[in-house]
């Protein structure tokens, strides 16, 4: 038999209740995934283990576009074109790591975090 905390709702066979092994850690809790989408830049600063920050991005509209020639360039964002990561995430135009999006120097791939840096830096495709 599972002994997990969404089996403890039922007793046991002999009517019994059952107890948690142990309970739920405050580091094991889980947030909402925080999806970052084109707009006017909006970010949210949430406090995270260690007593850290972790800076999350809600909109953006620029991305840090890395050019052939070792430059880098602030970049307006027009759409995103690909999101392999979920086919929801495609069709609802949020930008994660590995996100193809469309810019005004062409298309770029998405090579940091947004929901968790809090900044959207990429690579310009050939």
């Amino acid at each position: 038999m599972r002994k997990s905390v969404e089996n403890l709702a039922t007793s046991k066979i002999t009517g019994g209740r059952r107890h948690p092994l142990r309970i739920r850690r405050k580091y094991e809790i889980d947030r909402y995934p925080n999806e970052a989408v084109s707009g006017a830049q909006v970010t949210i600063t949430r406090r995270v283990r260690g007593n850290n920050k972790k800076t999350a991005l809600k909109s953006i509209d620029f991305v840090n576009l890395a050019m052939k020639n070792s430059k880098v360039k602030k970049t307006k964002i027009l759409k995103v074109l690909e999101n392999s990561t979920n086919n929801d995430y495609q069709r609802r135009g949020i930008i994660t790591k590995g996100a193809i999006l469309e810019t005004e120097e062409g298309k770029c791939r998405v090579v940091s975090k947004p929901g968790q840096i809090g900044i959207v830096n990429a690579v310009l495709l050939k």
